[in-house]
């Protein structure tokens, strides 16, 4: 890179940000990373790069914190420059399943909060474990390149520039929703269209003939919401879709059961017919019928939408055969006309900052060992990198955990830790728990939670033993 500015081992005074208030930290602006190449880098202040502060933190592991935004919280802060929250945005799992078990939600948040009291959760999160003293906001990671056995970090930051630090490792966290996936489709439409991440309140739909095209979690938020504002509210599938109610027997529906654990073929087939009978049949509503089984997808936790196709307020339609103006032309044969689309088709795994071919990058996803560790490079990990139903916050924090204590491991030479390194070179267990999951960008990282767990947790306490 020409003409950067590297910043090598400058020495720090105390760090003035150290006992002040969040409000003061805030306000501080002269401070710069500092002693760098002794410290681990963490890209990201959502969950993830929450969990891989606080685990590196509890074990003495120094590091730098860099966020884009100008707090913590990742997409849940509506704020952030890369937040694909919307204002009806809530969890889609229920708090005792998605929440830090050292740091559970309190009484009185509802069982399935929104973004604001998620932003406020994790806010709190950071101030409880002392996280804001390794952090930097309004920081931009530009580029990361290798640098002998170390990384070089470029970041842009509007109060200190452009800089370029050496860091002893790197921890990407930076989350997986950021770049939306854009279709392309035949012919030319004339009216608006949006990207679901740009859609932030239900208010812009005023009056509008609406189209949502895919029927995911958010498109299935962004119709219902259409149903109080737009003209016409429909939505565009292709595939079919399993619709998960939020309770059930008036508990959250991820709360109950599980204390047997069934055969995954059994589980499969008795679960679809518990749903159908809680649900119905989603063909009566115009869906498609899945061509996948259940659990090979992430699941629509939303029956708002059959309510309100039921009543008429939401139409289903087929999938996209061309647009003409404002005329939508679907494969059945029949077009409608609208003035607004919305793309809710997901978004793609994206890495901007760091040269694929420094991740392992294999077809949709790095190929890395437990969707965290890569097969040659020791100072290098994704967090967050990882799906599945009812994986949690805390499933995140047991990949911190593994990844902090395989940190400390290699510094100390431990007999695990080396062991361990060999076993990350070599072949990825089966995280799948024989579920065939369908071949889809977003499922290329998707694992299954048991499975995954056990795996991650045996590693981590074999590690504890040693450090």
């Amino acid at each position: 890179m020409e003409n950067e500015n590297i910043v090598t081992n400058s020495p720090c005074c105390q760090d003035p940000r150290k006992g002040l208030s969040l409000s003061e930290d805030f306000g501080n602006k002269t401070l710069s990373p500092c002693n760098t190449e002794t410290k681990y880098v963490v890209i990201g202040g959502g969950p993830a790069g929450l969990s891989g502060a606080k685990a590196l933190k509890e074990l003495g592991v120094n590091f730098d914190g860099f966020e884009m935004g100008s707090d913590f919280g990742g997409l849940w802060n509506i704020d952030n420059p890369l937040s694909t929250m919307y204002e009806s945005a809530h969890l889609i799992s229920s708090k005792t399943t998605t929440e830090f078990l050292d740091f559970p939600m309190s009484d009185d948040t509802p069982d399935y909060p929104g973004h604001k009291m998620m932003y406020n959760y994790f806010v709190d999160y950071a101030k409880n474990f002392n996280l804001y003293d390794h952090y930097y906001f309004n920081t931009k990671v530009q580029k990361i390149e290798k640098h002998g056995e170390k990384w070089k970090v470029t970041v842009i930051n509007p109060d200190f520039g452009t800089l370029t630090y050496i860091y002893k490792g790197i921890i990407i966290a930076n989350g997986t929703l950021s770049k939306p996936n854009i279709p392309v489709f035949k012919g030319h439409f004339t009216g608006e269209i949006i990207h679901s991440a740009e859609y932030k309140k239900a208010s812009v739909l005023q009056g509008k003939k609406v189209l949502v095209i895919g029927a995911g979690n958010s498109g299935c938020d962004i119709v219902v919401d259409a149903v109080h504002y737009a003209k016409k509210a429909d939505i565009s599938v292709r595939r079919g879709y399993y619709f998960v109610p939020k309770y059930v027997f008036g508990k959250p529906s991820d709360t109950v059961g599980g204390k047997i654990r069934l055969p995954r073929r059994i589980k499969q087939k008795f679960d679809h017919f518990l749903l159908k009978w809680f649900t119905g049949d989603p063909q009566r509503f115009g869906f498609p019928k899945p061509q996948y089984k259940m659990y090979e997808s992430h699941p629509v936790v939303n029956t708002l939408i059959l309510h309100h196709i039921g009543q008429g307020d939401i139409k289903v339609q087929k999938n996209i055969d061309y647009f003409d103006g404002k005329i939508v032309h679907f494969k059945d044969g029949h077009s409608e006309e609208y003035d607004t689309i919305v793309l809710a088709t997901g978004y793609k795994l994206d890495f901007p900052f760091i040269d694929k071919e420094h991740l392992n990058w294999t077809g949709m996803a790095p190929e890395l060992y437990l969707n965290i560790f890569h097969p040659e490079y020791d100072n290098l990990f994704i967090l967050g990198m990882v799906e599945a139903a009812g994986l949690g916050w805390e499933g995140r924090y047991e990949q911190a955990k593994l990844m902090a204590r395989y940190i400390k491991g290699i510094e100390n030479n431990t007999l695990k830790a080396l062991a361990f390194k060999k076993k990350k070179s070599g072949k990825q267990p089966d995280l799948s728990g024989g579920y065939n999951y369908l071949k889809l960008e977003r499922m290329s990282f998707y694992v299954h939670k048991d499975t995954y767990r056990r795996i991650v947790t045996k590693e981590a306490k074999g590690m504890k033993d040693e450090n």
